[in-house]
């Protein structure tokens, strides 16, 4: 991976429309020959730094049924808490993208990133975000791609000092806390809309 760092222009916003998969993961649509693999389907190798995890859940509709067409991507510093980006001008690590995109199953609304947990990030030089992942939704009727973040509960105490995390509502902070299992990964569930709706942010 090179250390190059290339600024794109931004593309313009369009609806997912229905076919957001043959447009955003060709090959998980069963659409051959484009690309060798989907854009956004290897966060690591293995050269990576870092705790490696697996972040997974079931992305689920105002009624509790899962919602079968939407697509996820994530974007997270590496280990160290530094991004691939041209804003950071720390060096990061060159085998961690920092970058994902999946499409959720297609019978259950499940899906999963094989990542590594990702370190503090500064919000300024006095202030750490706590180590957390953005995520990003988009499905049919989905005009306008839905922003989140993902933390972890093992952090309690840096989830404590999260400026952003604090902002949010106590009773509802839960929404964007993923839970450790016995295997090491984390689960989280999204809930578009509902009692237990994920809290979204407006970027």
């Amino acid at each position: 991976m090179s250390d190059e760092r290339k600024v794109l222009p931004e593309t313009p916003s369009q609806t997912a429309g229905p076919y957001v998969h043959i447009g955003l993961t060709p090959n998980f649509a069963g659409i051959g020959g484009v690309y060798p693999f989907d854009a956004g389907s290897k966060l690591v190798n293995k050269g990576t730094h870092g705790e490696r995890t697996r972040i997974y859940g079931t992305v689920y509709d105002g009624e509790g049924e899962p919602v079968k067409d939407a697509v996820l991507e994530i974007w997270q510093a590496d280990a160290k808490g530094v991004y691939w980006s041209p804003q950071d001008k720390r060096k990061g690590d060159p085998n961690f993208s920092g970058w994902g995109r999946v499409a959720v199953d297609l019978d259950t609304g499940a899906w999963s990133f094989d990542t590594i947990k990702p370190g503090p990030v500064p919000l300024t030089e006095d202030i750490l975000q706590a180590p957390h992942v953005t995520l990003w939704i988009v499905a049919r009727g989905i005009n306008v791609g839905l922003q989140t973040r993902i933390y972890f509960d093992t952090e309690s105490r840096a989830n404590d000092k999260d400026p952003l995390l604090q902002r949010v509502p106590a009773e509802r902070r839960d929404t964007l806390i993923a839970e450790v299992q016995g295997d090491g990964s984390y689960h989280i569930d999204i809930h578009l809309q509902g009692e237990r709706e994920t809290v979204f942010f407006d970027i």
